[in-house]
């Protein structure tokens, strides 16, 4: 993603930014799917500058789920919309929207609303250390939430209801 048209930021990117006191820092605690299986951990939050907000959760996927075996793993090629893409080393992060969880602040846990095993094994991954794209957010909402078209709504993304942490 260019810089210009960047409008995500991991936390630890930004010095002056901190978590409101009246909610949790999730970043290093578990996250299960809905039926409790563990995805991974919390490695980041990705932040809308502008609303001042988080919008995603980076999750650092477990071990297992990406070795799966009736998952193809890294260096194997998968379709996205026709395209082909391949894994490489280090391609095992995903991002789920904030509103799509629910955070546990006494089991320090983060379990996913809905979305199963399944579906975080299926969703496709990036690098830590990169930057994605709007067609790789899209993609991913596609993925957990089939019936949703995010196709042309750039200007209200982040108004839908995954987005909303209240």
């Amino acid at each position: 993603m260019e810089t210009k048209e960047r409008n995500l930021y991991k936390l630890d990117e930004l010095s002056d930014y901190k978590i409101a006191s009246n909610y949790s820092d999730v970043r290093g605690w578990k996250i299960v799917d809905a039926d409790n299986r563990t995805i991974g951990t919390i490695d980041n939050l990705w932040v809308n500058k502008e609303m001042q907000r988080v919008i995603y959760l980076d999750v650092k996927l477990d071990k297992k789920l990406i070795e799966d075996k009736h998952k193809e793993v890294h260096d194997a090629i998968a379709y996205d919309n026709g395209k082909e893409f391949v894994y490489k080393d280090g391609d095992s992060h995903i991002i789920i929207p904030i509103g799509s969880v629910n955070i546990n602040s006494d089991t320090k846990t983060v379990m996913a609303n809905g979305i199963g095993y399944d579906t975080f094994r299926n969703t496709s991954r990036y690098h830590r250390d990169q930057n994605f794209d709007r067609n790789y957010e899209r993609n991913v909402m596609r993925s957990y939430y089939p019936a949703f078209n995010y196709e042309n709504d750039d200007d209200g993304f982040y108004n839908h209801k995954e987005f909303d942490n209240r």
